[in-house]
């Protein structure tokens, strides 16, 4: 019965659109006998919402998500340092943490004139098919294993779904502490991600994601990269380990410049303030 209850509440669509019992039905997969039994129960604890004959997720789903304790301990430390990501680039900016083969979202910040996505806190996408995914199987050598021993779904016609393909992406993403990707989420949409380290396991990643035609990979790359250093940092002082992490190898080419060069080279020094991320 648990089982049905989870499927019932996972068949919401990610845009929180209420649905009608006969929706409710359809999405959830499940007889209507049982899909009455259990909302009515669900409704009773507070998982789901009833108003004006429409479904849709609980309170109690929110409160509940906010007591995990490994995603609230990770978006409290790194929440500053998104804030500052964003202030350097004006572009959307993710914090993802891995469920299995997927990433799920624990913070997304975004303004006015960054690209709207249809990411959101909470949703999850598969992590083959994302920049911050794959900065986490990067880092985890038996998930990559595990994932690359799958069929690789396909969300756009640029998603990599050769498994010989991402695990050359992979490989260097661990030379370059980066990932980038393109279009393979969302069509006309790119993405830089990087890993979030502490004692060589990665404990989530850090993304920006840009529209396509504003894609330049390694400008973004290094600012992410500080972002997701001084994110490790920061849990490091916090206690989420006893040793401290080591730093990634240097990137690359233009990205071998100071920290504070980086985060300069991110912001439009015109209309943007200086970044935490130079302070890092």
């Amino acid at each position: 019965m648990l089982d049905r209850a989870v499927q019932l509440l996972t068949a919401f669509r990610p845009d929180g659109e209420p649905l009608t019992f006969s929706e409710l039905v359809e999405a959830g997969g499940l007889t209507r006998t049982t899909t009455h039994r259990l909302a009515h129960d669900l409704v009773r604890l507070r998982l789901l919402r009833l108003e004006n004959g429409r479904y849709s997720a609980g309170l109690m789903l929110f409160e509940l998500g906010r007591l995990v304790p490994v995603s609230r301990t990770i978006r409290d430390a790194a929440v500053p340092f998104l804030q500052d990501l964003f202030e350097a680039t004006h572009e959307t900016v993710h914090l993802g943490l891995r469920d299995g083969f997927d990433v799920v979202y624990a913070e997304k910040i975004h303004g006015h004139g960054s690209i709207d996505l249809p990411s959101r806190v909470g949703g999850r996408l598969p992590l083959t098919c994302t920049a911050v995914g794959k900065a986490l199987l990067a880092a985890d050598p038996a998930a990559e294993a595990q994932a690359l021993r799958r069929p690789l779904p396909r969300l756009t016609r640029a998603s990599v779904t050769d498994p010989a393909a991402l695990a050359a992406q992979l490989a260097e993403a661990r030379q370059t502490g980066v990932t980038l990707e393109r279009e393979e989420a969302n069509l006309g949409v790119a993405c830089v991600a990087s890993a979030i380290m502490v004692d060589g396991k990665a404990q989530a990643a850090v993304s920006v994601s840009v529209p396509i035609d504003r894609y330049e990979p390694w400008r973004l790359a290094a600012a992410v990269r500080t972002t997701a250093l001084g994110i490790s940092r920061q849990l490091v002082s916090c206690g989420v380990t006893t040793r401290r992490s080591r730093d990634a190898p240097p990137l690359p080419g233009p990205l071998g410049q100071t920290v504070t060069g980086v985060a300069q080279a991110a912001a439009n020094p015109a209309r943007r303030r200086t970044s935490a991320i130079a302070r890092t």
